[in-house]
């Protein structure tokens, strides 16, 4: 019988990958002091380790279609354990990046093979609701990491931040070669494989999507510390706040679930891309704890509604090259956030932070209602997958 629920090594490789990823948002402000670097040098460890997650994508997802989920995410996850220990004892800012970028490239494997694995193995009519299950798993990865990430950068040193994730992937890397490898589509050679994804209208509808998605929600979501931090609030305190996006994703992801077999998937969409637009709106409006702890869970409610929909889209657009497919979703995702993220580094330097946050609250209202559209034209014209 088809398994209905990620394995539970899965949600722990995923809470591990989103913990790496987003443990420096809330201590970049305390990498740039120890580094003795301006914050706009500093955020290149984060839009750096973004670029690199992004830009390898579609090598994993053609790996893992070729050669398997289990053995492309076990490699990885021991690659990412042992660039996760450079970083933590890199001597300036150079190898920092350095070391960042090669964590986030073989990081950058494991969301994409664990959402393809649920893709192989959970049937279409259960996927949105095994798919929440994972993005649960990573809403508390998130959680931890701005939470637990900005209190012990702030007491014991910022290094100890990226040495727990690569001791944590280095015993799930161990773990997770246990798991069954799931049958999956034989795959011609590259240049086919790559026509079969890129030539779907419908599969760069998507990337084009969610691109936008991740530029207006992970990139300029990476400035809520460093904007509580401009304005007087402690880093531990402007982490923990920005917390609670991870529990806002836990919380709705929960209420998508349970609405996923009621409303279309155009609508989720419509309700997430609305969330974002008003979680912006309220921090553009006032920044200090409070409004960035309510804007942050509204950004969980836009990444829980918008984001699982597009994702189930991704997993079933291009079911024969379901790895690539997703792959490429994810690299059009971070390469967005990666994008958005250094193009504000320069405004975040300067304390224009209200700007910044206007800017991607009218961002999020084409995206909701094109995004809505497209899904809407898409579920009347294509069966399911």
């Amino acid at each position: 019988m088809p398994s209905t629920r990620p394995p539970l090594v899965l949600s722990a490789a995923t809470l591990i990958a989103n913990f790496d990823r987003f443990a420096v948002t809330p201590m970049l402000v305390l990498l740039a002091l120890g580094m003795q670097v301006p914050l706009a040098s500093a955020v290149a460890a984060a839009s750096g380790y973004f670029l690199a997650y992004g830009l390898t994508q579609p090598l994993w997802g053609m790996l893992s279609d070729r050669f398997g989920r289990i053995v492309v995410m076990r490699g990885t996850l021991f690659a990412a354990a042992a660039a996760g220990l450079v970083s933590a004892l890199a001597p300036n800012l150079a190898a920092l990046i350095a070391a960042r970028v090669i964590t986030g490239a073989c990081v950058g494997a494991i969301v994409p093979a664990s959402l393809t694995y649920v893709g192989d193995t959970v049937p279409p009519e259960q996927r949105q609701g095994a798919l929440s299950d994972l993005m649960a798993a990573s809403a508390m990865g998130t959680a931890l990491a701005t939470a637990v990430g900005g209190v012990l950068a702030s007491f014991l040193d910022w290094r100890v931040v990226f040495a727990l994730p690569a001791l944590c992937a280095a015993l799930c890397a161990i773990v997770i070669g246990k798991l069954p490898e799931p049958e999956r589509a034989q795959v011609g050679g590259v240049r086919e494989h790559l026509a079969l994804v890129l030539t779907n209208r419908w599969a760069l509808l998507v990337f084009g999507l969610v691109f936008v998605e991740g530029a207006v929600l992970l990139g300029i979501m990476t400035f809520l510390p460093s904007a509580l931090v401009h304005h007087g609030v402690d880093v531990a305190v402007a982490g923990l706040a920005t917390a609670t996006y991870g529990i806002g994703v836990w919380l709705f992801s929960r209420l998508v679930k349970a609405l996923g077999r009621r409303l279309a998937v155009w609508q989720l969409i419509a309700i997430g891309g609305t969330s974002m637009a008003l979680g912006y709106l309220v921090v553009a409006l006032r920044t200090d704890i409070a409004s960035v702890v309510i804007t942050a869970l509204l950004l969980g409610g836009g990444w829980s509604f918008m984001h699982s929909s597009l994702q189930t889209w991704a997993t079933s657009v291009v079911p024969e090259a379901r790895g690539l497919a997703v792959s490429l979703f994810a690299s059009a995702l971070f390469l967005g956030s990666a994008a958005a993220s250094a193009a504000a580094g320069y405004a975040a330097d300067r304390g224009e932070y209200t700007t910044l946050f206007t800017i991607a609250a009218a961002t999020a209202i084409p995206l909701l209602i094109t995004a809505s559209a497209c899904r809407y034209r898409y579920q009347s014209r294509t069966a399911p997958v």
